[in-house]
């Protein structure tokens, strides 16, 4: 008999104890109150059995939040280190979490042409655990947020100058992308010569058609490669969910964030081909994926503003029929 799971993403956008700082903010009791009505309404819309954060300044107003909603106080939480005055990442699981590790620094420092890149740590540190799923199956399940498209500006840059903001676009993204590698880099640990399913979990700050995304879910093989070497990359790819929907469905309406008028998609779910129908030997198939995004605002077009309370990213739920 199959069992739906459920699996979702939420960026919390700066969760933090009332009179405690984030970024030189912080809230009062009123809308700290206010943050966990609205974080708890939209958890009650989710009902998802594993769920990533992103943006966590305290493992102390995380588990507030969750063990004040009835239908997530029994669950498990393990959060990442801050590292910084940056948040951190998080998840909360129906299931056990049978082993967690924090991971800093990457694996190995990118390299081109010789000369090293000069990023050696994630911005935020990734979070990895083991999760013990009902039947002893075990998953995978790898939470990230990447740096965001925000300029990194040296010191004395004027971020109103064009170029200066330019060069802090690419520092940016190049951090992104070595991340990206980084993230790989794990990933490859838990999927080559596996057959526990995998489970990618983030705010990676980019389209999932972007290269610093596809570095991380891998590419699809060339059609005209023989089977078994096509056999080699299927093992260690991700699938993203939205593309998943986007073949079940006559319409594509994913989209996470707004910025600027433009309607994006930063907030993903990738799933390995365990969790892939077209796999003949999959143990469960995705059939659905839901975005939560009615609170989104174009302030482009429009004078309302989102309160600090909500979140400036939309959730998503990825639905799971187990066999």
């Amino acid at each position: 008999m199959s069992k739906e799971l459920k699996i979702g993403s939420f960026n919390l956008l700066n969760l933090q104890l009332p009179e405690r700082p984030y970024y030189n903010r912080s809230y009062t009791y009123e809308e700290f109150e206010k943050k966990q009505a609205w974080i708890s309404h939209q958890l009650n819309s989710m009902k998802a059995d594993i769920i990533g954060f992103q943006e966590v300044f305290s493992e102390e107003a995380l588990k507030t939040v969750i063990r004040s909603n009835p239908y997530y106080r029994d669950y498990h939480i393990v959060m990442s280190d801050r590292k910084g005055g940056s948040p951190a990442v998080a998840i909360a699981s129906r299931y056990p979490i049978k082993d967690y590790e924090v991971i800093r620094e990457f694996p190995e420092q990118l390299e081109v042409d010789g000369l090293l890149i000069p990023f050696k740590e994630f911005s935020r540190p990734l979070l990895k655990c083991q999760i013990e799923y009902d039947d002893g199956q075990d998953f995978h399940v790898v939470v990230a947020h990447l740096k965001s498209k925000r300029p990194m500006l040296e010191d004395g840059e004027d971020r109103d100058d064009p170029l200066a903001q330019a060069k802090g676009q690419a520092r940016a993204l190049l951090l992104r992308a070595a991340e990206s590698a980084a993230v790989r880099a794990v990933l490859m640990e838990v999927l080559e010569n596996r057959d526990s399913p995998v489970v990618v979990i983030g705010d990676l700050n980019d389209t999932h058609t972007s290269v610093t995304t596809r570095i991380i879910s891998g590419e699809a093989p060339f059609r005209y490669l023989p089977m078994h070497k096509k056999r080699k990359i299927w093992d260690v790819l991700l699938y993203h969910a939205k593309d998943i929907q986007a073949r079940n469905s006559y319409t594509d309406t994913y989209y996470t964030h707004l910025h600027n008028g433009h309607h994006e998609a930063l907030d993903h779910i990738m799933v390995s081909q365990e969790l892939v129908r077209e796999n003949p030997n999959h143990i469960g198939r995705v059939t659905m994926v839901r975005t939560f995004n009615d609170h989104l605002l174009d302030e482009t077009i429009s004078e309302e503003r989102i309160p600090n309370w909500q979140s400036d990213h939309a959730q998503v739920v990825v639905h799971i029929e187990m066999q």
